[in-house]
């Protein structure tokens, strides 16, 4: 029975459970409603990987411009094969290679949660994506029903260990503090959801996570850039006196 439950993983590498659809954390079949409502001429997956959530905007539609941000070159042959322009960038400390105002769908799935440079990460986006752009992004959920039990018994949340990758928790409230007290003048929240219900197969996750999104292991959002934006990201930082080194910039911005 344990094999059936529970399968041999690196510690902090993934999820020991076997009874669940682990694709359903990337919540794709989420993307792939809202691409299929838009008109797109560009798209940008940062940490793109394989290149599946640009094939599903790909798919939908078919006259979009592709581009992949990561930080290893070891899918750039497969992704250009795609149809997709790939580029080596760290996104924690170099910009982003385009043009201010340039890119129509901005995409972000399981990515956040590995990085430090959170204020640096969204002046780069919102400077690239045009006004009426929208940025679609998915992280962990570090109040999902299953972290909020272990807690109560003194476990700490599966998607933050000191073993694994990831460095910064998520919340859906906190998200929304984040993003109203910087953002407000320049976007707004066009939508949220929930995927991956753990410890429940795929039918059960997605049924729990369409009426209870807020306690799903993944969260989804999508925001909209509503006007022009200057560098209030990368101010944040000084304005609040947050006690850290985190990187503002004063990098040069190359175009293409």
């Amino acid at each position: 029975m344990k094999n059936i439950i529970f399968r041999k993983v690196i510690p902090g590498s993934t999820s020991r459970l076997a009874i669940v659809d682990h694709d359903e954390s990337y919540g794709r079949h989420i993307l792939e409603k809202i691409v299929k409502d838009k008109k797109l001429e560009n798209c940008l997956d940062i940490g793109c990987g394989q290149g599946a959530d640009l094939s599903i905007v790909s798919r939908l539609q078919p006259e979009c411009k592709l581009f992949g941000i990561d930080y290893g070159a070891g899918n750039f042959a497969r992704l250009r094969e795609n149809n997709i322009t790939p580029f080596l960038v760290n996104i924690e400390n170099e910009p982003l290679p385009f043009k201010d105002n340039s890119m129509d769908f901005i995409i972000a799935n399981q990515v956040l949660e590995h990085a430090k440079e959170i204020f640096w990460i969204n002046h780069e986006i919102f400077r690239t994506l045009k006004v009426g752009g929208y940025l679609f992004f998915a992280v962990p959920n570090i109040l999902s029903l299953h972290n909020r039990i272990l807690m109560m018994f003194g476990y700490h949340p599966t998607q933050y260990k000191l073993i694994s990758a990831h460095v910064r928790p998520f919340s859906k409230k906190d998200v929304f503090n984040f993003y109203k007290s910087i953002g407000s003048d320049f976007c707004e929240f066009k939508g949220f959801w929930g995927s991956q219900f753990y410890p429940f197969p795929k039918y059960m996750a997605r049924l729990l996570s369409r009426f209870f999104p807020s306690f799903s292991f993944s969260i989804f959002f999508l925001i909209k850039k509503t006007n022009k934006y200057s560098d209030d990201f990368i101010k944040w930082p000084e304005i609040a006196q947050l006690e850290t080194n985190y990187f503002t910039g004063s990098v040069k911005i190359f175009n293409v």
